[in-house]
């Protein structure tokens, strides 16, 4: 049977669609201002499920896989069996990369522990992370993430849209579909990309996309240096009112398409254009730091001074937080140490440890961090064995999806607590006996592990946080309702203040 062209349009109109074409038929710009966030709201949101806890997310995102038993998972037991081969009881035949090549010799951290807060449960933090260690007070440490993705590009595309194949929407597309924007003047989703010392693996901008979602909840690039938005100057000779009057013109054709062809791609394009002239307004004012104060440099370090540092970011992001933007995401790359871990590693740290430190605490002083989420973590960790010649300068550590830590902070998040067991070579996750997960055993997506956090259940938990229950939220495409946690993930409710 032919599908009625008239009710295909129906179906295809949303509300965002509707208050679209009124909004073009009474004045572009005039409308726009006077329709706020709820404009840029999904068709079935623009409310929470439930009461939330956090109103935004700063996701540090460390690409390469730190490697956490150099940083958080203190294991001293290691040492009893560095240079041996790993028991075969421990790997149990999992799966490893095509560059563990021979045997694989277990390799104890090089670096000095300090276990933080109470002493009978408390932090273990090396000796590399000296900042983030004084707010590790407000950390959530997580020792089991988990994941079945076990190589970098399938790995950061799955924690960061919930599918290791390339096209889904990011998480922060999914927020900005969600909960819309509390700031009409900027994108709900703004990503950054630190300078470090190390040039890691290449970012796709997937990784940021909305893919089948409408195009203005994709993250918007910050650069680091003058210009943070390309083309956010009017060209020379053209003033903002000419620049008005384009548009208008331009939207008055657009929406004649969009009445002849109903495709919502249309309104998209529309409101990226309208927001990208909120923004010549707004990004200036943003990026002059000139009026903060000499206290806060000093919590940044000079470092922050330099467009495109890590420290300046994490400022960047502060800033944006306070001004409503929804989800603020720093890509730090270079953590990928399957060589020369000896001297990479401590440079990486030295990057972002003083960084993290200062957004938590400046965060925390302005009564920002309890409604305010941080995230910190990459793709997957490192092997407890080495990659290499055992005990050579330029040994390494190789990827290790089985388990690895990342942490949490502010919005709703219990501080001061790790979550989750690993075994005495950190290779396994542990039950609530003490029991390695092995064989039929071991954590997978499909069914909740306590103790244990997969992607899934870690991406469930950041849209609990945020008042969204990762059931509901979800866009109909090709004739299917997906979500960020496809048909997976629990909320980790130990984790919750």
């Amino acid at each position: 049977m032919e599908a009625d062209p008239i009710r295909e349009h129906e179906l295809m109109m949303t509300r965002r669609q509707f208050f679209g074409r009124a909004r073009l038929g009474v004045g572009t710009a005039a409308l726009a201002g006077l329709l706020g966030p709820a404009f840029s709201a999904g068709p079935n949101q623009g409310t929470t499920h439930h009461r939330s806890r956090a109103k935004r997310v700063i996701y540090l995102f460390m690409e390469g896989g730190p490697s956490q038993h150099d940083l958080w998972d203190y294991k001293p037991k290691m040492r009893e069996f560095a240079g041996a081969e790993l028991p075969p009881h421990i790997r149990d035949g999992q799966r490893v990369t095509g560059m563990s090549k021979g045997t694989l010799k277990v390799m104890p951290s090089e670096y000095s522990f300090s276990q933080y807060e109470n002493h009978d449960r408390g932090i273990w933090v090396s000796e590399l992370l000296p900042h983030t260690a004084k707010v590790v007070k407000d950390l959530c440490v997580i020792h089991s993430v988990h994941t079945e993705a076990i190589n970098h590009d399938p790995a950061i595309t799955y924690i960061q849209t919930g599918s290791q194949i390339p096209g889904r929407p990011s998480l922060g597309a999914w927020l900005s579909y969600g909960l819309g924007s509390e700031n009409s003047d900027l994108p709900s989703y703004i990503v950054m990309h630190s300078q470090g010392t190390q040039q890691g693996t290449s970012l796709f901008g997937r990784l940021w996309g909305s893919g089948f979602i409408p195009s203005n909840h994709q993250g918007v690039i910050f650069r680091g240096g003058e210009e943070p938005v390309l083309y956010l100057n009017n060209p020379k000779g053209v003033l903002r009112s000419q620049r008005r009057h384009q548009l208008d013109a331009l939207a008055a054709i657009n929406q004649e398409h969009y009445r002849d062809f109903g495709d919502p791609g249309i309104l998209a394009r529309l409101e990226q254009h309208e927001m990208a002239y909120r923004m010549q307004a707004a990004v200036p004012e943003l990026m002059d730091l000139s009026e903060e104060s000499g206290s806060t440099w000093k919590l940044y370090g000079e470092k922050a001074r330099t467009p495109g540092t890590f420290e300046a970011c994490c400022l960047n992001a502060r800033r944006l937080a306070e001004r409503g933007v929804r989800n603020i995401q720093i890509f730090h790359r270079g953590w990928d140490q399957h060589d020369n871990l000896r001297t990479e590693l401590p440079a990486q740290c030295k990057d972002v440890d003083r960084g993290c430190m200062a957004l938590i605490t400046d965060l925390k002083r302005r009564g920002m961090l309890e409604d305010t989420l941080v995230v910190w973590g990459g793709e997957f960790g490192r092997t407890a064995y080495s990659q290499g010649e055992y005990g050579s300068d330029s040994y390494g550590r190789d990827h290790h999806p089985r388990c690895f830590t990342m942490w949490m902070a502010g919005g709703g998040i219990k501080g001061g607590i790790t979550y989750g067991q690993t075994d005495e070579l950190g290779y396994n996750i542990l039950d609530g006996d003490r029991n390695p997960l092995v064989g039929e055993h071991q954590p997978t997506k499909h069914h909740f592990t306590p103790g244990a956090v997969h992607v899934h259940d870690l991406n469930a938990t950041i849209l609990h946080l945020l008042g969204i229950d990762h059931t509901k939220l979800t866009y109909r495409y090709q004739g299917r309702d997906f979500r960020l946690t496809d048909v997976h993930g629990h909320v980790v409710r130990d984790l919750l203040a």
